[in-house]
């Protein structure tokens, strides 16, 4: 694929000029909170509060304003190895939900055992969606439908860091999707983010795999290669009857295949700063699911989205930053499909955002962007959006 290409030589191209090693890797706020010792109650948050208007020559639209999302973290340090971290979040003033809760105890620096309600560590912004740690005002659309962030379950798993080789790693077991409760949860239109589980009363058949390699051996470049593999959950194989070879075959017919791979970096030197993620996911037994689902889901057979960005820091060196930015992004739910469904070209989309970004104070940001949105679908017109917010982090 040429982005993947693109992708690649930028890589490499930052790591021949700079060569210079740094020592510590890129760390997320619950990351932040297990590395502060000096307290035993650890307290954070972050907020983002919106506006978004859709604009047209023809047609009038209101605008509308929302709170976001209002976070706070809280950990505990039971010993100097062994923490505990969660996070609470109201999502539109009335929607609670917890989107981390864990247990980490850390052996060593190359090795630290986690289990609980943790975030599925895959591309960037699903680990770092503070409003403060990415441009524009709404995340990606790529880490809102291929990656359905905040994606988060219930799992364990393993991390550390190879300090000698600056690699960061995670390896988790967590549960699925769940593709199939009484209605479909995965489609086209989308993607996975219906079929998330988020930790309420999860089910799992069998636990599926998540891995990250982190390397940040390159001054300011930090390379991220990342993995999920594994089943959907369905509510059929719940009381099923081992002998019955057709409850089987229905209760198969409504899992899906999962295998997720995925490729970010990003780089800043002086204030010059850029991102970009690839994301591939492929969907096996998505004609069945389709079909058992009477064909309403109209799920492919793979997923793929990327996205470039590009941005520079204009008061570079001081406490305050003013970051004017660009990103394209194409996302494709309908990458390829099976059996007689025919592609949708209203599942392929191309986005364009130009927008900038005031700090200041470190953990407050003003935004504002233009956003510019067309599917691949004959005779559809683009959707051109202004979008405004603030964003706190601390």
């Amino acid at each position: 694929m040429r982005i993947l290409f693109l992708i690649s030589a930028a890589m490499i191209i930052s790591t021949s000029l700079f060569s210079q090693k740094t020592s510590e890797p890129v760390l997320n706020t619950a990351e932040q909170m297990l590395e502060e010792r000096e307290s035993k109650i650890k307290i954070g948050g972050y907020g983002q509060i919106d506006y978004n208007q859709r604009i047209s020559g023809d047609t009038k639209y209101n605008g509308k304003l929302d709170v976001h999302r209002m976070v706070l973290f809280f950990g505990y340090q039971f010993s100097k190895n062994l923490h505990f971290v969660s996070e609470v979040e109201f999502e539109h003033v009335n929607e609670l939900y917890v989107e981390q809760a864990f247990v980490d105890y850390r052996l060593n620096d190359y090795l630290s055992f986690r289990g609980g309600l943790m975030l599925v560590p895959m591309g960037i912004v699903n680990e770092f969606h503070e409003p403060t740690l990415f441009n524009g005002v709404e995340r990606p659309s790529i880490d809102n439908l291929i990656v359905p962030t905040t994606w988060r379950e219930i799992g364990a798993g393993i991390g550390g860091r190879i300090a000698s080789a600056s690699i960061k790693y995670q390896l988790y077991l967590f549960n699925g999707f769940y593709g199939y409760d009484g209605t479909s949860k995965l489609s086209g239109a989308a993607g996975f983010r219906s079929a998330r589980q988020k930790g309420i009363n999860t089910n799992m058949t069998s636990p599926d795999l998540s891995l990250k390699i982190d390397y940040y051996g390159v001054q300011g470049l930090n390379i991220g290669l990342s993995g999920y593999f594994g089943n959907t959950e369905s509510k059929l194989f719940n009381n099923l009857d081992k002998n019955s070879d057709a409850a089987r075959i229905t209760a198969d017919s409504s899992v899906v295949k999962i295998a997720m791979a995925g490729i970010d970096f990003r780089y800043t030197k002086g204030g010059f700063q850029s991102r970009g993620q690839l994301i591939y996911a492929s969907l096996g037994n998505s004609e069945a699911y389709n079909q058992f689902n009477d064909n309403k889901p109209k799920l492919g057979s793979a997923m793929t989205g990327w996205y470039l960005e590009a941005g520079y820091d204009l008061l570079n060196g001081k406490k305050m930053g003013l970051v004017p930015f660009v990103r394209y992004e194409r996302y494709n739910t309908h990458a390829s499909v099976s059996g007689s469904l025919a592609k949708n070209d209203a599942f392929r989309a191309d986005e364009f955002f130009a927008g900038i970004g005031y700090k200041p104070a470190e953990g407050v940001v003003f935004k504002i962007d233009y956003q510019y949105k067309k599917t691949r679908q004959a005779g559809s017109a683009g959707e051109n959006y202004i979008n405004a917010g603030i964003g706190i982090n601390f």
